[in-house]
């Protein structure tokens, strides 16, 4: 047993300094950023935020909406990617993501010429997880794809992982809403702080990192980027929407993890003995049309770069400066 000292960051922790800004107005922050990726030399541009590949959020309506602001659809897994393009005749866009787990045959998937692959699951630890991205990065189906792989919350953890062949590291361990892993198991990491040291790890090889979990506002999201995340992305952020799966009962959706009880039941039609559910089941509030909440955000984020002195949402880590708090918002009235 050991103990690291270092006190380790949440969200929560943190606010971002302002500095003196060149910007006129906050509709002049360019929120797009290009990427080459180190394994598949693929090109993106985009506004890097991606609908999380949940049940609810990774729909095909939500990446309808989506697109059309540039911005990125992990789809689920349990989503059938075949009925996805194959009735327009027309290859899916760049901004559409098929999610796999470690069960998928990758022979079944050389029909598919999509340019992302996500392999999800949700301890990135074994040498399984790692022996397949590696795997993948070799195999005729998915060698040219931009891989994306997780979930881990240390450096060396994300070192490895691009080395197997990743383009792009999904961090996080248990900060999303409907997450219980750190109830039930006791492990996880503070997300900022996990953000900070993934993608300084990641960077160092010409890797990217994706956040994943945490983030409950726009600020949050800001702060995200501004520790050095390439890709954030949003499950309970985009839940309750028209565009979700589910339906609208009493002013509420219904909204899961994807390793609890509901959603066990739902997908393998009964709750594994080995294994205790790490999700629960929410109600949250019904909240309309996504294209709201994604401008929202999308405002929010022009915003923090204004504050902090950038001029687009790529130059925001390095205009970053984080200060400690013990309070960061004022809910007299909350």
């Amino acid at each position: 047993m050991r103990i690291i000292e270092d006190i380790k960051l949440d969200f929560s922790d943190v606010l971002i300094s302002p500095k003196r800004s060149q910007l006129t107005s906050r509709k002049d922050a360019d929120l797009t950023r290009q990427f080459t990726f180190k394994h598949s030399n693929h090109q993106w541009r985009g506004v890097p935020i991606i609908a999380s590949n949940m049940d609810h959020t990774g729909t095909l309506k939500i990446h309808g909406v989506l697109s059309q602001y540039d911005m990125l659809t992990a789809l689920c897994k349990f989503e059938n990617w075949f009925d996805a393009w194959i009735p327009s005749q027309t290859e899916p866009d760049s901004n559409l993501i098929q999610t796999i787990g470690l069960d998928r045959n990758l022979d079944e998937l050389d029909y598919d010429d999509s340019m992302w692959i996500c392999l999800d699951v949700a301890n990135g630890y074994t040498e399984r997880f790692n022996d397949f991205v590696s795997l993948m990065r070799s195999h005729e189906a998915t060698k040219e794809k931009i891989i994306i792989a997780g979930n881990v919350c240390t450096p060396e953890a994300t070192e490895q992982i691009i080395l197997a062949g990743a383009d792009i590291v999904k961090i996080g361990i248990g900060p999303g809403s409907v997450c219980t892993t750190r109830k039930m198991t006791g492990v996880g990491y503070p997300q900022l702080s996990c953000i900070i040291e993934c993608a300084d790890a990641a960077h160092g090889l010409g890797g990217h990192v994706m956040s994943d979990g945490g983030c409950v506002s726009p600020g949050d999201i800001a702060k995200a980027f501004g520790a050095g995340a390439d890709f954030v992305m949003l499950g309970g952020m985009l839940a309750g929407h028209d565009e979700c799966k589910g339906e609208v009962e009493n002013n509420t959706m219904t909204f899961y993890g994807m390793s609890s009880d509901d959603a066990q039941l739902k997908y393998y039609g009964e709750k594994r003995a080995h294994r205790a559910a790490e999700g629960k089941t929410v109600h949250v509030p019904y909240k309309g049309s996504i294209k709201d909440t994604v401008q929202d955000i999308l405002g929010g984020l022009r915003s923090a770069c204004t504050y902090a002195g950038a001029n687009s949402l790529k130059s925001l880590s390095k205009c970053t400066t984080f200060v400690k708090v013990n309070r960061q918002l004022n809910e007299v009235y909350s």
